[in-house]
């Protein structure tokens, strides 16, 4: 009766948000969460529960998932707008299920932050668990990432449900031998791409092996810690294949699955890695492959991730970065793209950032290609200014702003390519000020 009349409660709330023009968030499951933290066990379950988590990519690969299987006819519930502990999954729940706490839907695909898995998942059915990555992410409140995936470790011990690794981070395909007895992994992997090197060109974790403690060997590394590894020792990393994206083509955004051609409208790498996943996992529920080709040959999240935009003329691509990693990637973005372009980086450091900036010193601003002039703004936009200063950025090119409004401002002045590079708290605060000028 108890969690009857939370789930009441619950639905009566959300009522009355929506009254009041909000969405609710993580309200609704932080609520009933204190009331009871069991409340998990209630839900009535039948349908599949897939599960994404990741350092970076798992917002992206969630709702590409989502979208297939909608594309396929599928019921889907699943937390689209991110809100992925355990009170925003819960507060998904308690929109969709009944009084009674069941859950009608097909499928049930959940983004669920790293840190909250085993915490999720103690008291909830889980079917397949998909894992992209792991990097250093908000030390202060991640920690380092070995502790991380100490406790993910743990957690897959006792887990015999289907379980998706990139088996191209020594970080994620550790994993697959938590536990010897689940004989349902699998590993994803992608080739070599046009623009991979035989050394780490940027920050990155996982070299050694975690079972013998051997240097890794690379083959090639696609970016980071990213590509493809091997234990000279001991043969960690050589696993079976399940599926393996080729004939990467970045100019033509496609790559190649079991002799499938897929089209995207991205030419990241870290993107082809996040669709390899949502091929491998669609796979495994049988989804017929006419659905995946005609969802990611139109998916775009358009939320500030790897959004494209025509701003007063001026092309323009926002994207996420909220660690190294992430800020990596979207350089390599910029400076894999040959025309003259400007940079504006917007920096935070609020709770949700983490109040550590450190990790801005393991950017690769080295060797900005073509950049024309960089514009930094937000609370540590001097810490992010002097930063690309000391890359050896001509500092008359580097303008900084506390004002974000006066910093798009100035960026747009001129109709030149623009990327945008925003951190956690400050990409939509960004953005916001951005489509205001459209």
């Amino acid at each position: 009766m108890k969690n009857f009349f939370i789930i009441l409660a619950m639905k009566v709330l959300n009522i009355i948000l929506k009254i009041c023009g909000k969405h609710g968030g993580n309200f609704l499951g932080k609520v009933a969460f204190d009331w009871n933290p069991e409340i998990f066990k209630y839900f009535k379950v039948t349908c599949p529960v897939i599960a994404v988590t990741a350092t970076n990519g798992k917002t992206m690969t969630n709702n590409a998932i989502g979208s297939v299987l909608n594309t396929a006819g599928k019921k889907i519930i699943s937390n689209k707008e991110g809100n992925n502990m355990e009170t925003g999954i819960l507060s998904t729940l308690l929109k969709s299920c009944t009084l009674s706490g069941k859950i009608n839907a097909d499928y049930l695909v959940f983004e669920v932050d790293e840190g909250y898995v085993p915490v999720v998942f103690k008291d909830f059915r889980l079917d397949t668990l998909v894992i992209l990555d792991f990097f250093r992410d908000q030390l202060d409140r991640n920690g380092e990432v070995e502790s991380l995936i100490l406790k993910i470790n743990d957690f897959l011990k006792t887990y015999t449900g289907n379980l998706l690794l990139n088996n191209d981070d020594p970080n994620v395909s550790r994993l697959g031998l938590a536990n010897p007895d689940n004989k349902n992994v699998y590993y994803f992997s992608v080739d070599r791409y046009q623009y991979a090197t035989n050394d780490m060109k940027e920050a990155g974790e996982g070299k050694f092996c975690p079972f013998c403690k051997t240097r890794l060997e690379y083959e090639y590394y696609q970016y980071s810690h990213i590509g493809k590894f091997k234990c000279p020792n001991c043969d960690y990393g050589n696993n079976k294949i399940y599926k393996q994206a080729k004939n990467i083509n970045l100019s033509e955004m496609s790559f190649e699955i079991d002799d499938v051609l897929y089209k995207i409208k991205s030419n990241s790498i870290y993107i082809i890695y996040n669709f390899t996943a949502v091929v491998a996992c669609c796979s495994l529920y049988n989804i017929d492959t006419k659905y995946i080709q005609e969802t990611l040959a139109n998916f775009e999240l358009n939320n500030g991730r790897l959004e494209k935009l025509i701003i007063k003329d001026a092309p323009t691509v926002i994207n996420l970065a909220k660690n190294p990693t992430g800020a990596n990637v979207s350089l390599r973005l910029l400076n894999e793209d040959p025309d003259e372009k400007e940079l504006l980086f917007v920096l935070n450091d609020n709770k949700a950032d983490g109040f550590d900036v450190s990790w801005i010193w393991d950017i690769n601003f080295d060797s900005l290609n073509n950049v024309k002039r960089v514009i930094t703004a937000g609370t540590r936009g001097y810490d992010i200014a002097i930063r690309i200063k000391t890359a050896g950025f001509d500092e008359n090119k580097i303008e900084a702003y506390l004002d974000l409004e006066q910093a798009v401002y100035a960026l747009y002045s001129n109709t030149t390519k623009k990327y945008v590079i925003a951190n956690y708290t400050s990409l939509q605060p960004t953005r916001k000020e951005i489509l205001k000028l459209k």
